[in-house]
This record gives structure tokens, C-alpha cells and sequence, in this order.
């Protein structure tokens, strides 16, 4: 052991601790649902999750993953070119794009590994990308991968400045207009109308990662392209089956059919690791087909968002505004929202505190995520701890 090198790892760590900004594992012991049994803490309800539509524990998504386990095994033991692609991947992506209203789909492992390996396949020498400053840290890493291409980022949901980022980048091809569809740490939609406009004028490519949109926004959960009325208008959709799609893991790239064949040639995260478990693809399958079924489930966590955000603020909180199922509440300091979540925890409620470098300094905040297994009677208890939490600490009088 290098004695210097831990010495130092060491030293960083425990000056996170004596600045309160140290983050902490908590330890579940029961499916992921709208309570859990947690080691620290004991029956706690949670509102951390991005179980938005409740499918992890949703019985004929969990069977499907047995059934998966018992046809496939374990795991894929290899990648897709080498070893074979299970039937199940295929039948996984046909769905998907069918789903979005796109040609194709690909998956990967996660949608982490969809976004970088998205961008330095597609970006060589003469292309350019413009990508929101909020995007989320898989797209900002993904792009940084692309280190051939003319790269630029505009102003948060600034149309301006995004159109003047597009006319600096003239005589570039392809050039690339990247946003996340739904901000997570924001809970806003990003204006794709008019970004889906200024792509058009300037003969650019418009990617969307609608990772909190899918299963979440539009009447048939079909995310945030759904909601705006441009099914068939953005080129390219990333990700995640990880989160309202069943929450077990998984990610995606979805367009036409000639951008999902070059990933399959030359993306290396699909060239050097393996595929997405078997089992994996089954239960998000079966989520998918879930969530057709029972499109109700969209209506639900609609309605207990608006619950919980009217009720935040009938007891002080100003939480941000949004259309999603994300609803933050601006704390200020960074050790401050991880002591906030620290004591709803002592009352039963599980909810995460971030703060810097996720966010910017000073506007640390505790994301509230709603699902639509919370009933009222939960939301209720959630919404005292948060008054009592909200005296205790001083913000709400």
C-alpha cells in the first residue's frame, strides 16, 4: 500500500466530514417502493426514488425478470458481435422504438453508456456540438469524448444564445443540438419547440435525453417529445431503462435506422462490454408493455404531484416550479440540505440533499420525486415531517 496516496484520499475525506457536505450510503433491505425498510433508519417512505410509476416492484415486471433469469441465465457472458445477441435485446429494441415512434433502438448498460457512446461515434473532424449547460453529467462527459469535434454550450434554456451558438458553427457537419428533455435537478422541461425549430433553419441534429421523461411526461407517458407534440421530429432520443421504465437498469439510444447500424459498428461501449443483462431486458419489457396497458398510471403521478407541490407550499416551502415529477426546494448551502434530509430521515422520510458540484454553490436543494404508488396518507406524513423539519431548521416560520 502506497502510504502517501491513502494518506491523502484520507485527508479529502475527512475534510467533506468536518464541512457536513460528506455523503452517506443507506441501506435497503426491501424492494424499491414507495416505503422501504432501511437499515439506519428503519420503515421510511421514500422521496428519492425515480421509481416514478412504481414498476420495481410491480409483480408482473418482477416475474418477467424471473422468467428471463431462468430462459437466459445469468448474464451474457460477452459482447453483442462476439458471443450472439439473445433474441430478447431484439424484441427489447423493436419495442422501444416502437414506442418512441422511431426507426430502431439500441441498448446499452445504462444510459450513461448510451451518451458517451453516442458522441464520438457520430462527431468527427468539421462537426460541431451545442449542448445545454444543465445537461446532465453523462451528456457533458459523452461530449467531452467527442474531443474532434467543434464543441460549444449555451445558456440555459436561452434561445438567443443557443441561436447564436448555431450561426458560429456554420460550415460544420453534423452539427449536434443536445438537451436534456427533462432537467433533473431542475424538474423544467427544456423548449424543444423551439429548439426543434432552430435545428430545422440551421440544418442541425436535435438529441434529447429524455432519461426523466420517459414513463413521465406526455398523456401516454412517451416523455417530454410526447408532451410537445414532435413524436417523429427529434432525430435522436437517449435514455434510460433505470428509472420509470421498471428502475432496474439499462439505457438506450433510439433514431433511424442507418444511426442505430453505425453504433452497432463502431460505438465502443457496445463493442467492448457486455450487453445489457437478458433478465434486465425482460422486466423492462414487460414494463413497457405495463405501462400501455395502464396508461392511468401517467394521470396518477400527475395528480400526486400536484398534490404535493400545493401542499409544500400551503405549509411555506417555494418549491421550484415544473411540470414533471421532480419538485426541489431551494436550501442554499450544501451542508444544509444534506443535515435537512438528514433529520425528515430521523422522521421517516427518505429524501436526498444535493448540493455542489451536482449544483452550483449556494443553491443546494432537497429534490423531492413522486411516484405514483404514494397515496395521500403518505404524501400527508411526508408533507408534516417536512413542516416540522422546515421550524426546526428555520425555514418556514
Amino acid at each position: 500500500m502506497n502510504v502517501a496516496f491513502e494518506k491523502g484520499l484520507q485527508s479529502e475525506l475527512d475534510a467533506l466530514k468536518a464541512a457536513g457536505t460528506y455523503k452517506r450510503l443507506r441501506h435497503l433491505t426491501t424492494p424499491m417502493a414507495a416505503e422501504v425498510h432501511m437499515e439506519e433508519a428503519g420503515d421510511v417512505i421514500v422521496l428519492s426514488s425515480n421509481n416514478y410509476l412504481g414498476l420495481s416492484d410491480e409483480p408482473s415486471v418482477v416475474e418477467a425478470g424471473k422468467r428471463g433469469l431462468d430462459q437466459y441465465g445469468a448474464g451474457t457472458a460477452s459482447v453483442r458481435f462476439i458471443c450472439g445477441t439473445f433474441d430478447i435485446h431484439r424484441r427489447l429494441e423493436d419495442r422501444i422504438a416502437e414506442f418512441l415512434g422511431t426507426e430502431a433502438s439500441l441498448t446499452y448498460v445504462s444510459c450513461w453508456s448510451a451518451n458517451t457512446g453516442l458522441f464520438a461515434t457520430i462527431c468527427g473532424p468539421g462537426s460541431a456540438i451545442i449542448s445545454d449547460e444543465l445537461n446532465h453529467a453523462s451528456i457533458i462527459d459523452g461530449v467531452r469524448l467527442a474531443s474532434k469535434a467543434k464543441r460549444a454550450v449555451y445558456k440555459h434554456g436561452d434561445m438567443a444564445d443557443l441561436e447564436t451558438k448555431l450561426k458560429e458553427a456554420a460550415g460544420c457537419a453534423p452539427i449536434l443540438v443536445v438537451t436534456d428533455g427533462v432537467f433533473s435537478m431542475e424538474g423544467s422541461l427544456a423548449k424543444l419547440p423551439e429548439i426543434v425549430a432552430l435545428a430545422k433553419r440551421y440544418d442541425a441534429v436535435t438529441v434529447v435525453d429524455d432519461s426523466h421523461g420517459t414513463g413521465v411526461m406526455g398523456k401516454t407517458g412517451r416523455g417530454t417529445i410526447e408532451h410537445f407534440g414532435l413524436t417523429g421530429q427529434v432525430d435522436i432520443i437517449t435514455g434510460t431503462l433505470g428509472k420509470a421504465l421498471g428502475g432496474a437498469a439499462g439505457g438506450f439510444v433510439a433514431g433511424s435506422h442507418a444511426l442505430i447500424d453505425t453504433l452497432i459498428q463502431r460505438s465502443r461501449p457496445q463493442l467492448f462490454s457486455n450487453a445489457l443483462p437478458a433478465t434486465v431486458a425482460c422486466s423492462s419489457l414487460q414494463a413497457i408493455e405495463y405501462l400501455d396497458a395502464h396508461p392511468d398510471l401517467v394521470d396518477r403521478l400527475c395528480e400526486n404531484t400536484a398534490y404535493f407541490r400545493a401542499g409544500l407550499k400551503r405549509i411555506g416551502y417555494k418549491p421550484l416550479d415544473g411540470p414533471s415529477a421532480i419538485v426541489p426546494i431551494i436550501v442554499g448551502e450544501t451542508a444544509s440540505a444534506i443535515a435537512i434530509s438528514d433529520k425528515l430521515l430521523e422522521r421517516g422520510i427518505f429524501v436526498t440533499g444535493f448540493g455542489f458540484p451536482v449544483v452550483p454553490e449556494g443553491t443546494a436543494r432537497i429534490r423531492t420525486q413522486l411516484s405514483a404508488s404514494l397515496t395521500k396518507d403518505e404524501m400527508d406524513r411526508a408533507l408534516s415531517a417536512f413542516e416540522a423539519v422546515g421550524k426546526e431548521v428555520g425555514l418556514l416560520t
